[in-house]
């Protein structure tokens, strides 16, 4: 246990000193945050301590020092052998959020290299990784060596991190699901830049959703993520910035693995829902100005189809067939927009949930995903719809399926009368650089 005689310090006087609204040391964290990871402090002390950091916070030294002992605890990547500066985008999640699958290639047509390590869905918010593997053939799971060799071939790789990367984090952060300390700030933010730092990028911009389909519901505590992270991206060297974006509703017109990347396709080939391709454009533009690269636009990477030569590269070179025909669900549902009028709300949690319940999603980590299972948009916030026409196709292999995520899309959406003009946020919020 921790309180053996050999150890530097007591768990129990941690927990204690931050209970008691003090400040940790840096010899503390680092002790805390490497005895955890060697099993030296068990699994209901850190809880004690990660429910004193939720209810007391922490300063700006303690969490700097907290995120560099989870980088510590593994390996930090090297991408200085690919030639090109390194930029990458991380999103707390949201639903339809689909915008790394054009985003990487568009960027790095456009000069800079992409190392984009992703996760997968939990929950209503959906993972990168869940909707590349709906390409047939696609491995998200590459060597350090492999993920090298793809950035110095194609100029951007999407896969999944490996072990030996923040390892401290991977047991943090299971621990902090099941005791109720997830909503930490200090801990999200040390959780996502220990990993994006460890990730080894030059550079990084972070898109901060907020919105009913976003972990962070309100302005104000997106603001409050997104200046804590960036202050640490900033004292861990890497230039970083954040834009805080609206999720209220989905992104795009599609919710599910096989659905999205047919809809980020289309984006790749110069056209896709409008919205997409806003935010698409608008972080690359942020993550080619952070990587210090002007000259090209990526908006014109879209356009002539240099984004869709290196995405076509990336998907070949991770074993994936950019030809082969996506999945298709063995069964859809139309739900009827019952009177004409213009949407003037459609609420992204909601169809995130659907989504989830027609198996595109999953409630534990070790679930498996339906590659066509989803939700399709025919119609926007602002959109006029006419009654009795399609609102939304839900698509699912299972039948059975239909029954809940119809239920939990009752209510999810507002038609006003015609001439209703509804009062929608901008797509990008704020930005905190």
């Amino acid at each position: 246990m921790s309180s053996s005689g050999g150890s530097r310090f007591d768990a129990v006087d941690i927990i204690r000193a931050k209970r008691d609204g003090g400040e940790l040391s840096d010899a503390q964290v680092d002790w805390a945050i490497e005895a955890y990871t060697a099993g030296e402090i068990a699994d209901e002390q850190m809880s004690a301590l990660a429910m004193a950091i939720l209810l007391n916070g922490m300063s700006r030294r303690e969490i700097s020092r907290w995120t560099d002992a989870m980088v510590r605890s593994g390996t930090r990547m090297d991408w200085s052998g690919v030639g090109r500066p390194t930029t990458d985008k991380h999103s707390t999640g949201g639903v339809g959020d689909k915008i790394t699958l054009p985003l990487a290639p568009a960027v790095a047509a456009c000069g800079a290299a992409v190392p984009q390590l992703s996760g997968r869905g939990l929950g209503h918010t959906g993972g990168t990784l869940d909707k590349l593997e709906s390409i047939p053939g696609w491995r998200a799971s590459l060597s350090a060596d492999e993920m090298l060799d793809v950035v110095r071939g194609a100029g951007a790789v999407v896969c999944a991190a490996t072990e030996d990367l923040a390892p401290a984090d991977k047991k943090l952060y299971a621990l902090r699901d099941v005791t109720g300390t997830v909503e930490a700030i200090p801990l999200i933010a040390s959780s996502i830049m220990s990993k994006k730092i460890a990730e080894g990028t030059g550079a990084l911009v972070l898109d901060v959703k907020v919105g009913s389909g976003a972990f962070m519901k309100d302005v104000t505590s997106a603001q409050e993520l997104a200046r804590t992270m960036v202050d640490l991206g900033t004292d861990a060297g890497v230039r970083t910035v954040a834009l805080l974006t609206n999720m209220a509703t989905p992104l795009g017109l599609t919710v599910g693995n096989a659905l999205e990347v047919r809809e980020s396709v289309d984006v790749l080939a110069g056209g896709g829902p409008e919205d997409v391709v806003e935010l698409t454009v608008t972080l690359a533009r942020e993550m080619l100005s952070a990587a210090g690269i002007d000259g090209k636009d990526p908006a014109d990477a879209l356009r002539d189809g240099s984004a869709m030569d290196v995405w076509r590269a990336m998907v070949t070179a991770q074993g994936g067939d950019p030809d082969a025909p996506l999945p298709k669900a063995r069964e859809s549902h139309a739900v009827l927009a019952p009177v004409t009028g213009v949407l003037t709300d459609l609420d992204a949690y909601r169809v995130g949930v659907a989504a989830w319940r027609l198996g595109a999603g999953r409630a534990r980590k070790e679930d498996a995903v339906q590659a066509a299972a989803g939700v399709e948009l025919h119609a926007k916030p602002g959109s006029f719809v006419g009654g009795g026409e399609p609102l939304l196709t839900l698509h699912t292999d299972e039948p059975e399926r239909f029954d809940r995520a119809l239920e939990i899309l009752d209510g999810a959406y507002t038609i006003a009368p015609s001439g209703a003009r509804p009062d929608l946020p901008p797509l990008v919020i704020d930005r905190v650089a």
